[in-house]
């Protein structure tokens, strides 16, 4: 999964915009390799009825990620199969009900810190950079 589209955005942004750019193909019988992009980016970008329906229903919207940690992730080679992403944003959605307000989320070798209030994946670190760290200023930890 490429991180650099998703900088501030929600990580479910990039299978909106793949949904976008098939729909786009199809309704102007383009082929695969020409697609009409300000126009697809375009509606990529507009609020869809389902994440308002969600937001309204109480669900949790997608984590986005800071630039600083897409940067972490590019220079540390660190990347979150769809599961650990569900299983993160269920780490984070437990944090919020719990009332934490930034939080450590671990998952195996990688751990992430999470402002909870912002839904913000901060920074992203692996094992190695783990090593004689000192977390600070997080409220609580969750282990996915």
């Amino acid at each position: 999964m490429a991180v650099a589209g998703v900088v501030g955005k929600p990580i479910g942004g990039m299978q909106g915009l793949t949904e976008a750019v098939q729909s786009d193909r199809l309704s102007k019988n383009q082929s695969p390799g020409m697609p009409d992009f300000k126009d697809v980016l375009a509606r990529a970008s507009q609020p869809t009825a389902g994440a308002g329906a969600a937001a309204q229903a109480g669900q949790a919207e997608s984590l986005k990620f800071s630039a600083h940690a897409v940067d972490r992730m590019k220079s540390r080679g660190i990347s979150f199969s769809p599961d650990m992403m569900k299983g993160i944003e269920s780490a984070v959605s437990r944090a919020a009900q719990k009332g934490s307000k930034d939080t450590l989320v671990l998952t195996g070798d990688n751990a992430l810190i999470v402002s909870v209030k912002n839904n913000t994946v901060v920074t992203v670190m692996d094992r190695q950079a783990m090593r004689e760290n000192v977390f600070t200023n997080i409220d609580s930890t969750v282990v996915v």
